[in-house]
């Protein structure tokens, strides 16, 4: 009695010190404290296979990133199978967020040639297995710029396909609503019809939870308006978008240094009433020179121990100058907060499926979803009858509970729940024949 009595003492105390988990509700992220969120966020990728194994490396960068206001960091890939327990904790003590990418450098949706199959949904699902329980995993995407090219829009249906998959995945094993989206590539030309396509419908299991793009617009001496900052904001207000979104790369290096004046408007009156934050790219200097952080001079990769590209990877990060200064000045001066869960009941409805544009948006606003297993046939790409830029019950958006894709295995395909409800019926049988015996 008195070991259970402790036990529980203990189990209450971690969960009064647990950090808040982040949710959305409308076209904006809250804490499960009711507290308006919006992202600080960096990139953060080490190493290219998992940054999130090495806890004395993640206690040293997670100690500078909370010098300067970081809330979020962004990690690309990791390795399921690795401990993660010590760094996750790390950066939860230090109020640190992870927003993950659930694809792996083998698995990823393709641009050319796009198929969403079983092998996909289940290395998708390892991470998220791997990942679930902790409370400061902020998000998953199921994508990162997928689509690149103006005529990439093929793509667009198997990257919605997969948030359909993985969200029901994640409501079959009853893991908390951890929020699904998708990290888009700033292509003027797919702008907005792929925003608006990710959210669109009636069908609110088919829709993603947040919607990210990387964008690298405000350059210099710019501003809201000629950065181009303006019209993300007009996107948004002028469907009235129903879910939130936010920069999930930015941080454009020229002309240098970088004095991160855009984050102005990213937390200030200019976008702080639609948009939710944004992350930069990025935290280690690599060739791209994008670093705010370095770990040593860079060395000759021919060398005994080098890093295969020259650039030191671990030990005690060094901050860039200017850079890594700028960016600290701006975020102690911007702290907005939002509105409170309890004070916003949005009345928002998903925005119309963008028609068919030959060229420009080939994807029909009245198809179906790829099914699990399927593979883009170029022929096939063609509008269907009355096609028009509506919403469709085909499409993700507006309300519903999460529903599978169909499974395919050679010539048969067969719903999750039509599957389920053979094995009810068997199980009843049996169980009617042990009877009679």
């Amino acid at each position: 009695m008195r070991f259970s009595t402790a036990v529980a003492g203990f189990a209450g105390l971690a969960a009064v010190n647990a950090i808040a988990t982040i949710e959305t509700k409308g076209a904006k992220l809250f804490t499960s404290d009711g507290d308006q969120f919006f992202v600080k966020g960096i990139a953060y990728q080490l190493v290219p296979d998992d940054p999130l194994i090495d806890n004395t490396q993640c206690s040293l960068d997670a100690k500078l990133m909370k010098s300067i206001g970081t809330n979020s960091i962004r990690v690309y890939h990791v390795d399921p199978s690795a401990k993660h327990d010590d760094c996750m904790k790390t950066f939860e003590d230090a109020g640190i967020y992870i927003w993950l990418d659930l694809d792996t450098f083998d698995t990823q949706i393709e641009q050319t040639g796009p198929r969403w199959n079983q092998t996909q949904l289940d290395r998708f699902s390892k991470v998220m297995d791997a990942f679930h329980s902790y409370t400061n995993l902020a998000g998953f995407f199921v994508g990162n710029e997928v689509l690149t090219t103006g005529n990439g829009s093929v793509a667009a249906p198997y990257v919605k396909a997969a948030a359909r998959d993985l969200k029901h995945y994640r409501d079959s094993k009853n893991y908390r609503k951890i929020p699904i989206g998708y990290s888009a590539a700033d292509i003027a030309t797919l702008r907005p019809m792929l925003q608006n396509y990710l959210a669109c419908g009636t069908n609110a299991s088919e829709a993603l939870d947040f919607y990210s793009l990387n964008a690298y617009s405000w350059c210099g001496a710019s501003s809201f308006r000629q950065s181009g900052y303006v019209d993300l904001i007009k996107n948004v207000t002028s469907v009235g978008y129903n879910i939130p979104i936010f920069l999930s790369e930015t941080g454009c290096i020229e002309p240098s240094p970088r004095d991160f004046a855009d984050q102005e408007s990213i937390f200030g009156p200019d976008m702080t009433p639609n948009w939710s934050g944004a992350i930069i790219y990025e935290w280690i200097q690599e060739a791209n020179n994008y670093g705010l952080v370095e770990y040593g001079p860079k060395v000759d990769p021919a060398s005994p121990s080098a890093p295969p590209d020259g650039f030191p990877r671990s030990g005690t990060p060094k901050p860039r100058s200017p850079d890594f200064e700028n960016l600290s000045n701006r975020w102690k001066t911007l702290n907005p907060t939002g509105i409170k869960a309890s004070e916003y009941n949005p009345t928002l409805t998903a925005p119309p499926c963008p028609a068919f544009t030959s060229g420009i948006w080939e994807v029909d606003p009245k198809s179906s979803l790829p099914s699990l297993g399927q593979t883009f046939i170029a022929a096939q790409v063609t509008p269907g009858p009355g096609a028009s830029g509506g919403s469709s019950n085909q499409q993700g958006g507006g309300s519903g509970s999460a529903a599978p894709s169909a499974t395919q295995k050679g010539a048969a395909s067969m719903s999750f729940g039509a599957l389920s409800a053979w094995q009810n019926l068997f199980v009843a049988l049996v169980s009617v024949l042990v009877w009679m015996l």
